[in-house]
């Protein structure tokens, strides 16, 4: 078990261009500061004010990085090698973002804290046999670089000891290109490099199909205003895009696109997932976020990058079993410019 009596602090990674601020806990991005059209510094995280305010639960899984195992697992309900195990129902009827005390709500030890051209921050936790159900112990790493002037990157790892276990680990942001206060995202337009989606049942797990997006409000192959088809998809996007067309470089894929026409702001995001949980924020209501922002439905888009949810229940999605001499390994690139 982890020392919970490291302390929560706060972490600024700044490159002279962006300026990021993290926590420990969740190893949670609280700010994230990216210059628009007019060269002026603006936060398009969603985002409260202090490690505090996390710690008593007031964010939606802003900013954090989810885990053991991100998304729903059917029922909380899964068998690993002819094991039945049964996770905490916080979501229910089904288990959410590794259980009631999820890798979010731990505080992670800061093993390296780099200033410089390339400023990097690397946190760690061990997660234990038992922990919120699931099984063995694993050890994690997450480490954010500023690897240029307007890019962020992230690589997570996950190292078992002596048991099978699954993992997949999400990165939770919730951006607005317009500032974090600016009000919704309908108006940013957004392209994902996914031909097919996982359609789900009304409790928002996969069925286990695999669906072409190609003439449904799902299809944004091509970039599509966020607003013009949501009306057609209940609440509003919610679902695992698979990430199937996108080129590659350096090992990581072409996931999406995003753009934000008010302030020209444009985020590319590349990874090493097979799929992205595009969400657009729609259960948040009436969080008061930092400086005063009051966030609502809509305030903010996720793209978390993972394996497919509730994988371990379905043996056509990429599997999530990692054994012990195995590691898991997520990469994301998180690339900012104006256009």
């Amino acid at each position: 078990m982890a020392d919970q009596s490291q302390k929560a602090e706060t972490f600024e990674l700044n490159n002279g261009t962006m300026n990021v601020l993290l926590t420990n806990l969740g190893c949670t991005i609280i700010s994230l500061s990216v210059p628009g059209k007019d060269g002026v510094l603006c936060d398009v995280v969603l985002g409260l004010d202090s490690a505090e305010s996390y710690q008593k639960g007031l964010a939606p899984y802003f900013g954090c990085i989810v885990g053991r195992v991100a998304n729903r697992i059917k029922d909380g309900k899964f068998t690993l090698d002819g094991v039945q195990y049964s996770l905490p129902i916080n979501k229910p009827p089904n288990s959410l973002h590794g259980g009631n005390v999820g890798f979010d709500k731990k505080v992670w030890e800061v093993v390296e804290h780099k200033k410089g051209e390339t400023p990097s921050i690397t946190f760690k936790y061990h997660s234990h046999d038992g922990e919120e159900g699931y099984p063995g112990d694993i050890t994690v790493t997450a480490n954010y670089t500023l690897t240029s002037s307007t890019t962020l990157r992230l690589d997570m790892e996950g190292v078992p000891k002596d048991k099978p276990t699954i993992i997949n680990l999400a990165q939770h942001t919730y951006w607005n290109l317009a500032g974090h206060n600016s009000g919704n995202i309908l108006d940013h337009s957004i392209q994902l490099w996914a031909n097919h989606v996982t359609p789900v049942d009304e409790n928002t797990v996969p069925t286990g199909e695999i669906m072409p997006v190609k003439g449904t409000p799902f299809d944004f192959t091509s970039e599509k205003r966020i607003g013009d088809t949501i009306n057609q998809v209940g609440m509003g996007y919610d679902h695992n895009y698979v990430l199937d067309c996108g080129e590659e470089k350096a090992g990581l894929r072409h996931a999406a696109k995003v753009r934000d026409p008010s302030s020209s702001r444009v985020l590319n995001l590349w990874t090493s997932a097979p799929g992205v949980q595009f969400y657009t924020a729609n259960y948040v209501n009436g969080v008061h976020g930092k400086g005063g922002a009051v966030y609502e439905k809509h305030a903010g888009l996720c793209l978390e990058t993972q394996g497919f949810p509730n994988a371990i229940n379905q043996p056509n999605f990429p599997s999530v079993v990692v054994r012990p001499g195995q590691k898991y390994q997520h990469s994301m690139l998180f690339e900012f410019s104006l256009e």
